[in-house]
């Protein structure tokens, strides 16, 4: 279950199922049209987050715009943007602010 830890998915079962689809892939018994099929239906997404839960994220993180920004690999007016409501995170982007409102800051850097 080692791939499936580093994922996440809509349910147990979407994880066992996704699993299993995994190893027939790594043995060639799944192409990847279909393995990206499987992903797409069992991987979780990120979910939108609105400005104040971004301010909120890394006020309590303790650190600057600027900081939040490099650890995301993105400009600080981006984050301002963000924080602002001019621009919403999409993408990379959104998924590493999931992850650092689960884990906190230090699990990406």
């Amino acid at each position: 279950m080692s791939k499936a830890s580093s994922k996440t998915y809509r349910s147990e079962i979407a994880a066992a199922v996704h699993e299993m689809v995994e190893g027939f892939h790594d043995a060639g018994l799944v192409d990847k049209q279909t393995m990206c099929q499987f992903d797409a239906s069992c991987i979780a997404t990120a979910e939108p987050l609105p400005p104040e839960e971004i301010r909120a994220l890394r006020e309590r993180e303790q650190v600057s715009q600027p900081v939040f920004a490099r650890y995301l690999n993105v400009s600080k007016n981006l984050v301002s943007d963000w924080e602002r409501g001019v621009k919403k995170p999409g993408g990379p982007a959104l998924r590493l602010l999931s992850v650092v409102k689960k884990n906190g800051l230090r699990s990406i850097a």
